[in-house]
């Protein structure tokens, strides 16, 4: 028969054995959390740029100010005979140098190169487009004049 020494003891050692796995399958569970939230959040997904008329560029919001803008593409056919969509692509802006040019050129055609994320953080911006630099700035975008081809 076990003395109640010996028994507390095999208590015990199930116990610290029980705790170790509880501690690694926490620290595992945090670990992916770490790695979702890095792919998702700071990870770009693609990089390209946009051209369009420059709708606004404005500074906003409650805790982090960041600043926020809006592009109108042109437009294409929409699915509905006659009409046309606005293609419009929101970004945010991630230096300040690069903000305030464009908030001089409301209105202009712009080409902004910019990166994609799978999510938005409140201290980089609203938008998962973040632009990162100005391609080109022009009074109006020209377009070329296409000669029909005579059958």
């Amino acid at each position: 028969m076990e003395s109640l020494l010996e028994q507390t003891d095999v208590v015990r050692q199930k116990g610290r054995r029980w705790h170790r796995i509880g501690n690694t399958v926490f620290l595992a569970v945090m670990l992916g959390f770490i790695v979702w939230g890095g792919i998702r959040y700071y990870f770009p997904f693609a990089e390209g740029v946009k051209s369009g008329k420059l709708n606004y560029v404005v500074y906003k919001g409650l805790i982090f100010k960041t600043y926020e803008g809006k592009l109108i593409q042109s437009g294409v056919t929409s699915s509905a005979s006659g009409g046309v969509e606005s293609n419009e692509f929101v970004f945010s802006v991630a230096k300040k140098e690069i903000a305030e040019k464009l908030m001089h050129a409301g209105g202009k055609t712009v080409e902004l190169r910019y990166t994609e994320y799978f999510g938005a953080i409140p201290w980089r911006g609203y938008s998962r487009y973040v632009v990162n630099e100005i391609v080109s700035i022009s009074d109006e975008k020209e377009t070329p004049e296409i000669n029909p081809v005579e059958l």
